[in-house]
């Protein structure tokens, strides 16, 4: 009787091991499988307002900005103003030395006085010939000598009076004046020094601004001043004002590219853009550093998407088995390599596997494939869903076609939405991730009752 028990202990014993091998291989199983699903992240497309803005850096300077320069070389005798004096049009600011330009003055209307006696001269001579010409006691050649002397002396007399007008302009411009109203922002000379001048490599001795219209001037890249234009509005930020958002105007947009490192890898092309800042704070300086947003377009109201979401796929990635695999086709499975187009696509969340829709067309889903992927309870799967995107502003994209107002895309991880997910791969949200691992306790729980109702039997 007594090893008739035993044999009966041994027999439960068995079918209980035997019973929690298989809870043990049932776990194991759910659990691989559980590494061959992917943890997303996902949200529902909606209508938003995409903004979308150039941001370049840049200097601010005056819109008018007038440098001071001697017209002819003087020692500067006087300096009227210091820097940061408010003038205006017609003030008296530099005084050069007159007495070189004096002297050349005087010389030139000594010039002048003695080409206004030769011309008296030889009018008087002039009209002694015409008179006895008339008498016909000069000849032709007399007459005509007279007449050329005269014309000479009335020419001297015309270059002597323009050298004079030179000279008092020369004379004139010894005073230098305020060319237009502003705040003197430098003074490069002092008194004593040599004001050197002239039309070419004159020095700059002084600089009047007007700091009532400021203006940003920015270096944009040439791939984005094409969508930059005359007037769009411009959020300014002066590094000197912190936590203060300024709006400015595009005034002004270069024809000519400015290009850096030439020939190098670090070769770059720019287009000096022009800002001009509509509300002047006061305290503003040339020469402070600030960053502008041009905000170039504006949507309201539109389709959107987060940046992150969007990825690029070659054409029929569906048709490839998975990661790491290459398309079939071919002889004995073997394809050519050949170079694909890409298409830009997102992932949406499905219920089950499926084909891909495509330009409004539903492709066929490859049952052979479709079976390898097996979707758990309350599970979910992606479909790759090709998207026309439009403008994009710092955190989303405008959708034109692909996507509808409520369908759920994949928004992360990066590594997910870049590398891991692949069409009809079976994924699992941070909400069914949770619903999972509370189903497995259960189940556990469950089982583990079963067996003390056996040994209570027993």
């Amino acid at each position: 009787m007594a090893k008739q028990k035993l044999t009966k202990k041994k027999k439960w014993l068995i079918f209980g091991g035997g019973g929690v091998l298989l809870i043990i291989m049932i776990v194991a199983s759910l659990a691989k499988d559980n590494t061959d699903t992917v943890q997303v992240e996902t949200e529902k497309v909606s209508l938003q307002t995409v903004i979308h803005k150039v941001n370049a850096s840049g200097k601010i300077k005056p819109e008018t900005e007038v440098k001071i320069s001697a017209t002819s070389s003087a020692w500067i005798d006087s300096i009227t103003v210091k820097e940061g004096d408010n003038v205006k049009k017609g003030r008296h600011l530099i005084s050069l030395d007159r007495k070189q330009l004096l002297a050349n003055y005087n010389s030139t209307a000594s010039s002048v006085r003695s080409a206004e006696a030769r011309v008296k001269q030889e009018s008087a001579s002039k009209k002694r010939v015409e008179t006895m010409y008339e008498q016909n006691l000069a000849s032709d050649q007399e007459l005509e000598a007279v007449e050329a002397s005269y014309q000479i002396a009335k020419s001297s007399l015309e270059q002597a009076r323009s050298s004079l007008e030179s000279r008092k302009d020369d004379l004139d411009k010894a005073r230098i004046v305020a060319p237009q109203d502003g705040i003197v922002t430098a003074v490069n000379k002092e008194v004593g020094e040599m004001a050197v001048g002239g039309m070419f490599q004159a020095e700059v001795l002084m600089i009047i601004a007007d700091l009532t219209q400021m203006e940003v001037i920015v270096d944009v890249n040439e791939n984005d001043v094409v969508s930059v234009s005359l007037g769009d509005t411009t959020e300014i930020e002066i590094d000197a004002f912190q936590d203060t958002l300024f709006y400015g105007v595009v005034s002004e947009i270069a024809h000519m590219a400015q290009t850096t490192s030439m020939g190098s890898a670090e070769q770059v092309t720019n287009f000096e853009v022009k800002i001009r800042i509509i509300d002047v704070p006061d305290g503003i300086r040339p020469g402070m550093s600030a960053t502008a947003n041009i905000i170039t377009d504006k949507k309201v109201d539109v389709l959107a998407i987060p940046i992150q979401s969007l990825t690029v796929r070659p054409e029929g990635s569906e048709k490839s088995f998975g990661k790491g695999k290459k398309p079939s086709g071919g002889k004995d499975g073997k394809e050519k390599a050949k170079a694909k187009k890409m298409e830009e696509l997102v992932f949406i969340l499905a219920d089950k596997p499926g084909g891909v829709l495509r330009n409004g067309k539903l492709s066929e889903m490859d049952e052979k494939k479709g079976k390898k992927n097996k979707v758990p309870k309350n599970g979910k799967v992606v479909h790759i869903r090709p998207v026309e995107v439009g403008i994009s502003s710092e955190t989303h994209y405008e959708v034109i076609a692909g996507l509808d107002e409520g369908d759920e895309i994949v928004t992360g991880s990066y590594r997910a939405i870049s590398k891991d997910l692949s069409h009809n791969k079976v994924v699992t949200t941070d909400k069914d991730g949770g619903d999972k691992e509370k189903g497995f306790k259960i189940q556990i729980g469950g089982s583990k009752d079963e067996s003390e109702d056996s040994d209570s039997k027993q």
